[in-house]
């Protein structure tokens, strides 16, 4: 090759290099079809519709608002509250929201923004969850309350049996069921004494001690006979019969003068005894000569009265 040749193939490979190498090439370059670049116009729009997103998303309601509406179902269903703690749980396609409440004394409710608005106690919702799953253990009980201020079922109890003028350490409780009206009856236990039945009437809490259930033929599951015994010894302090030891007990019944009581004593003659509403003894009939009282007793085996022999 002659040195001309030479030189032009040098300069030919300099400039085919040089022209590989240029920012006009490599921006010629065709892009990878499977990752196709995304341009700063495109993201400019992508960010523009995330942000239009997040604006038609309704704000969630503050803690103020959502004690605010709850508060709006107490009142309508004029449940007696004072909020402690209110929690939004959910709303319904239809958009009705359904509430948790706790408060200040008493129960909590789930409260329900229906037509018409609708509140339900919790205990009585536990109560009846507890039904369904002593009957079906993988039952849907549906909605229940959780709030931690809700878990208060034995300081409930307690209250309403101090609103109820039960004078007794309460150690047990449960809801029973409810009046025709709707009033909710409460078994109360009390520790050594004698337990009842209450519930809130209109016209305040109505009592059923277990002693005059038992008569009815009704049962509490916390109370025993000797706690009904030792009740009994209780009310007989301080009277002619006081020296009984109370083997058992029974409610015979009450009329104008009082309640009556039959007692039956260990090692000794029972009797009847009438109390007024205060609990005080007014009065004792020994079995022998009580056969008019309400039949006579039935604990103890009353001798035969005595009579005047024939002369």
């Amino acid at each position: 090759m002659s040195r001309n040749a030479r030189t032009l193939v040098a300069l030919t490979a300099a400039v085919l290099i040089s022209g590989l190498t240029s920012p006009a090439f490599a921006q010629q370059a065709p892009q990878d079809s499977e990752h196709p670049q995304v341009t700063e116009a495109q993201n400019r729009t992508a960010r523009n519709r995330q942000r239009q997103s997040r604006q038609a998303q309704p704000k969630p309601p503050s803690a103020e608002e959502i004690q605010a509406a709850a508060q709006g179902v107490l009142t309508a269903t004029n449940t007696n509250c004072s909020i402690t703690e209110a929690k939004l749980l959910g709303q319904s396609a239809a958009k009705e929201s359904l509430y948790e409440v706790s408060c200040a004394s008493g129960p909590g409710y789930l409260l329900l923004t229906s037509t018409p608005p609708q509140a339900t106690d919790c205990l009585v919702l536990a109560a009846s969850a507890q039904q369904v799953r002593a009957r079906d253990p993988e039952a849907d009980v549906g909605s229940q309350c959780t709030l931690p201020a809700n878990d208060n079922a034995m300081a409930v109890f307690t209250a309403f049996a101090k609103e109820a003028g039960l004078a007794c350490t309460v150690d047990q409780g449960a809801i029973i069921g409810s009046k025709p009206g709707g009033a909710v009856v409460y078994e109360i236990g009390c520790a050594g004494v004698d337990g009842a039945q209450i519930n809130k009437a209109a016209g305040g809490w109505e009592i059923a001690s277990c002693l005059e259930l038992a008569s009815a033929n009704a049962t509490c599951r916390f109370t025993t006979p000797q706690e009904q015994a030792a009740t009994l010894k209780r009310w007989l302090a301080g009277s002619e019969a006081a020296g009984c030891d109370v083997a058992q007990a029974r409610y015979m019944g009450k009329n104008a003068n009082g309640a009556f009581y039959e007692v039956a004593c260990q090692g000794a003659e029972g009797f009847i005894t009438r109390l007024n509403a205060e609990h005080a003894v007014q009065q004792i009939y020994p079995c022998a000569t009580a056969q008019q009282i309400g039949g006579g007793c039935k604990l103890t085996a009353a001798a035969p009265a005595a009579t005047e022999p024939n002369s």
